[in-house]
């Protein structure tokens, strides 16, 4: 059964999700404070297994907002997905939580059956990433090998842990190798976002990517940019 953590301060709201989760199938907790959240997604050990399969998270909490909770995670290497709800929808708010590490965001005022579809969209979006039965589990880029089920790079020795959007842009280059991946296709297929969403995001996880992947991010030979068109992982492993 899923586990899922609900950060949030309005307890009605609070009560709302909880109760339409737990009539989906999922195992619910819920918390009202930001310093809390932190306190219940901060693993003993970087290598205990993960506590929560899913986190809605306010951005608007007492404590610690939800940017830097979610900043702060990523940090220290939890990598769940984490779908953040805010008061306001601006589109800086929507960048600025996804830059920050979240994997979706829903504005408030919702209907409770948008944000169950959220929440079943990340869980496909996981089981993706991961690969169907039968698909590769792991694939390599030079020296390094990306495994899609622990979602991971090993390159060197050494392990990187991937969050969920980054594995999901892996996982699409590898799939698209040889062929020119637009930002547009990109924000779609990976973000769920219209394709003419203005957002640097996606640059900035090419740029992390290269440096999981690349000898030499500045000198990249493997994950190319191409000049107003959008990016090509060569077809040479």
């Amino acid at each position: 059964m899923p586990r899922v953590l609900v950060v949030e301060d309005e307890a009605h709201l609070a009560a709302g999700i909880r109760f339409n989760l737990e009539l989906e199938g999922y195992e619910v907790e819920t918390v009202a404070d930001g310093l809390e959240a932190l306190s219940c997604l901060s693993p003993p050990s970087t290598t205990a297994a993960p506590v929560w399969d899913l986190v809605i998270l306010d951005v608007m909490l007492p404590g610690l907002d939800g940017f830097r909770i979610v900043e702060r995670i990523r940090k220290a290497g939890n990598f769940v997905p984490v779908l953040m709800l805010t008061a306001r929808g601006l589109p800086e708010d929507m960048v600025h939580g996804l830059e920050a590490g979240a994997d979706d965001y829903l504005p408030k005022p919702f209907d409770l059956p948008v944000l169950l579809a959220r929440v079943r969209s990340l869980v496909r979006r996981r089981d993706w990433a991961r690969g169907a039965a039968g698909e590769a589990e792991t694939a390599r880029v030079g020296e390094a090998e990306i495994d899609f089920r622990s979602f991971e790079v090993r390159r060197q020795g050494e392990t990187i842990r991937l969050t969920l959007l980054e594995t999901m842009l892996l996982k699409l280059l590898v799939q698209s190798r040889g062929r020119v991946v637009t930002k547009g296709e990109i924000l779609e297929k990976v973000w769920n976002l219209s394709p003419d969403t203005e957002t640097r995001a996606v640059d900035n996880f090419v740029v992390r990517l290269r440096r999981y992947l690349e000898p030499d991010a500045r000198s990249p030979r493997h994950l190319l940019t191409v000049r107003g068109a959008g990016y090509r992982l060569t077809s040479e492993e």
